[in-house]
């Protein structure tokens, strides 16, 4: 009898080729779980470029790596488009095996018998990262072979066990190579499509997406015809899936082939550079930087720097502040970029200290505002002055006698400054120039004496940019936003919670709303440059409040403006520190400050901050509190301060029935006198006030009958010797020792004055009244008695010409 064969059920692979397979699969899983130590640490060793992104996501600068390879940092995540399109092309199970996929070894091992040679691989996507981990770890490429294929294998199961999916896309696609020496999707995106990998079309993510497994492809003039066939067929698998619309396909497949790699931006190579001195491990930056207005400053800066070398300046920096987010908009080092250069072109200006010249002045001012020291329309002394051997002179070296302090702010007189640095104390700027955020005051505050608002110091445009901008932002009223106190300006960077300016600034507030709103108020009167005169006379012009600077022997040029809501900072000069004739804040660097506020968005003045003032009851012609003596005006104060000097300049004289002569009780009866207020300048000041002040009464002279005339101290005073006493006499350049020079002003033009010395008459003069003498080391007496015996007597020292006094008060 016939009996029914029973087939047995097959549980496992059909074939012997298939039962090999799985065999060999099984065991390379047991490998991968006994052999955990694999995976070498780290994956790659390749040095990295160093990158610069804008804020948004815009390439700014590279640098190359090390090994010549253009190869960014690693990605954290892949594109959805590069994922989709690289999937669709290499590995399209790449989300359902572990590494290996035996269906496709499967199917490559038959193609391969049949055709009695290899014609295609089995490789997962997973096993080509194990092949670039493999090379980085060989002393040479390594080559294709079954025992290393089979080594890939393991290595890409232990990737699988380590890492998840999406690592993995990342991983290969942050080292996969692209043709050249461009390594990695992002590089090879910003190189051959001058975007960011999220930005690629379709067709840019499809021939990107190719390129791996055919880097050659790419080389320009050649295997053009092959590149585009691979990418149109890939375009059309991704239309068959469904990830592209008919239309989106059509649109891809027009697009035209990528030519040669562009040049990769180099739009703030200082900065670049500087964050990588300063972050020698990072090598991804991500700034607040505006791309658009980065690449104007930079141009802006580079025009300005022709004219500039035409004088002999051959270097210039700007930064651009957001005043409301502290946020760097803009940063430009240098007049441009050059390693080689004998103008020092590579050198990042900003960060580097430079004299500071007047550009400390406006936080003084605002100091003072708050110290109760100050009021805006108060006289402050403009005449020579010394102390123990410091002489401060006025740019134009002129003197106006007195000026308003918001006046002598805006014209930058040095004279005033020195002055009120002494009253206000130089160790005292010191700390609030510290608690502002000025890193590179790093000697004592004796070491810069009352130089300090002069130029004595030195400070980077960084610090000085920034501080402006805490200044203007200060300036506006709260208006329900938090307010720390002195915030720093960022430089964020992505892989890094730090900044990459200087430490944050302490959140105490040195300065008060109010004192930074006058301030402001005051810069803005500052004169601008001839092609920014008449700027009130313009609906469309812009309030900016500024300030400039230049350093002793015009070695730097400096301006810094602030808008309610930016601030400009620009420096010009030489960065070997030479000076140059004509070289001023005003005429080298202003210009630059206003064609960048100019590329920047207008804003609205500020309002007054009400809460923040309070209104205060001036003399109009001394700005110091009223009395009956004078004519009142209101005038704003900080409402912190405490102001409480009433006027020294206004008193009452009494004068005959006629009004043209100062009389009193010795030569007139009190009935016959007229009681007049008047305002009363001390001699000195008033020999030069008079000059540019026409209105100025004089007081009127006394009655030849009177006693009136024996008030000395109000009829001449000592210009030189100033009241510190000491004096010293330099050597003449002929060897000879030279003479001091002693000066007397007095109120009547026509006074004749007789000096003496040591009490032995050393002559007389008139009109002007200065007295040349030679003089012995030691110590000496100068008295000087005018016609009607007024007298003024003053003691100092001739010093050795071996002793020089200190410039330090």
């Amino acid at each position: 009898m016939h009996r029914h064969r029973h087939t047995p059920r097959v549980t496992g692979p059909r074939s012997p080729r298939a039962r090999v397979v799985w065999t060999l699969l099984a065991a390379i899983l047991v490998a991968a779980a006994a052999f955990s130590a694999l995976l070498p640490r780290p994956l790659f060793r390749e040095p990295h470029s160093a990158v610069l992104f804008a804020r948004d996501g815009t390439l700014l600068g590279a640098r190359i790596a090390a090994d010549a390879q253009w190869r960014f940092p690693d990605l954290d995540t892949v594109p959805t488009r590069f994922a989709t399109a690289l999937i669709a092309y290499e590995d399209r199970r790449f989300f359902e095996h572990p590494g290996v996929d035996p269906l496709a070894i499967a199917r490559a091992l038959h193609g391969n018998w049949q055709a009695g040679r290899v014609v295609s691989g089995a490789s997962t996507l997973t096993m080509q990262l194990a092949h670039l981990v493999r090379n980085q770890h060989a002393a040479q490429p390594v080559a294709r072979s079954y025992a290393g294929k089979a080594f890939e294998a393991l290595l890409a199961l232990r990737l699988e066990l380590a890492f998840s999916k999406e690592q993995l896309l990342a991983l290969y696609a942050s080292h996969a190579p692209f043709g050249g020496n461009v390594v990695g999707l992002e590089a090879a995106s910003w190189r051959y499509f001058a975007r960011a990998p999220e930005s690629l079309s379709w067709a840019e993510a499809a021939t990107l997406a190719v390129l791996p497994n055919s880097p050659a492809l790419v080389t320009p003039g050649r295997n053009r015809e092959r590149l585009r066939e691979k990418r149109d067929q890939l375009l059309q698998r991704l239309a068959s899936d469904g990830a592209l619309s008919p239309l989106d396909l059509d649109l891809a497949l027009a697009e035209p082939l990528v030519d040669a790699p562009s040049a990769l931006p180099d739009d703030a190579p200082h900065l670049l550079e500087t964050l990588r001195q300063r972050f020698p491990t990072e090598y991804r930056f991500h700034t607040t930087l505006d791309a658009a207005l980065q690449r104007d400053a930079m141009a802006l800066v580079r025009q300005q720097s022709v004219e500039l070398a035409r004088s002999g300046i051959g270097n210039a920096a700007a930064v651009i502040v957001d005043n409301e987010s502290l946020e760097l908009l803009a940063y430009v080092g240098n007049s441009e970029w050059q390693t080689r250069s004998d103008r020092s072109l590579a050198v990042d200006i900003v960060q580097r200290p430079r004299s500071t010249g007047s550009i400390l002045k406006p936080f003084l001012y605002a100091a003072m505002l708050d110290s109760g020291q100050l009021l805006p329309q108060m006289l402050v002394a403009d005449v020579p002055t010394q102390f123990r051997g410091f002489a401060p002179e006025n740019f134009d070296r002129a003197y106006r006698g007195a000026v308003r302090a918001d006046e002598a702010l805006a014209q930058s007189l040095n004279v005033p400054a020195v002055r009120l640095l002494r009253e206000y104390g130089y160790p005292r700027f010191y700390d609030l120039l510290k608690a502002l955020g000025f890193t590179t005051l790093r000697e004592s505050p004796d070491h810069y004496g009352l130089t300090l608002v002069l130029g004595g110091a030195e400070a980077t445009l960084w610090d000085v940019t920034r501080a402006y901008a805490n200044l203007a932002d200060r300036a506006r009223p709260a208006t329900g936003r938090s307010r720390p106190g002195n915030r720093d300006v960022q430089m964020l960077l992505a892989n890094a919670e730090r900044s990459a300016g200087s430490r944050p600034l302490t959140t105490s507030q040195p300065l008060s709303i109010g004192a930074a709103w006058l301030t402001q108020q005051a810069l803005l009167e500052v004169a601008r440059p001839a092609d920014e005169a008449g700027w009130k006379q313009f609906a469309s012009s812009r309030s900016i409040a500024w300030k400039t600077g230049t350093s002793w022997g015009l070695r730097d040029g400096w301006a810094v403006g602030s808008s309610t809501r930016y601030t400009v900072g620009v420096w010009t000069g030489n960065a070997s520190g030479s000076g140059v004739p004509g070289l001023t804040g005003s005429l080298a660097a202003a210009p630059l400050l206003f064609a960048l506020h100019n590329r920047l968005p207008a804003s609205p003045w500020y309002r007054e901050p009400l809460g923040a003032l309070k209104r205060v009851a001036v003399c109009a012609d001394d700005g110091y509190l009223a009395s009956e003596l004078c004519e009142p005006r209101d005038a704003w104060a900080p409402s912190g301060s405490h102001f409480d000097r009433q006027s020294p300049y206004h008193r009452v004289i009494h004068t005959d029935a006629t009004g043209r002569y100062r009389v009193d009780a010795s030569c007139e009866r009190v009935g016959e006198m007229r009681h007049e207020s008047w305002f009363v300048l001390p001699p000195t000041i008033e020999h030069y006030y008079r000059r540019g002040h026409a209105s100025y009464r004089p007081l009127p002279a006394p009655r030849a009958d009177c006693a009136a005339g024996s008030d000395a101290s109000s009829a001449m005073e000592f210009l030189y010797p100033g009241a510190s006493g000491k004096i010293y006499v330099p050597v003449e350049l002929d060897g000879r020792k030279g003479r001091a020079v002693f000066e007397v002003v007095h109120r009547d033009s026509r006074a004749v004055l007789f000096w003496h010395l040591d009490e032995q008459f050393a002559g007389r003069t008139s009109n002007v009244h200065q007295l040349t003498v030679n003089l012995a080391p030691g110590e000496h007496r100068v008295t000087v008695v005018d016609e009607t015996g007024n007298r003024v007597a003053r003691s100092f020292e001739i010093l050795d010409s071996k002793a020089r006094a200190s410039p330090s008060p």
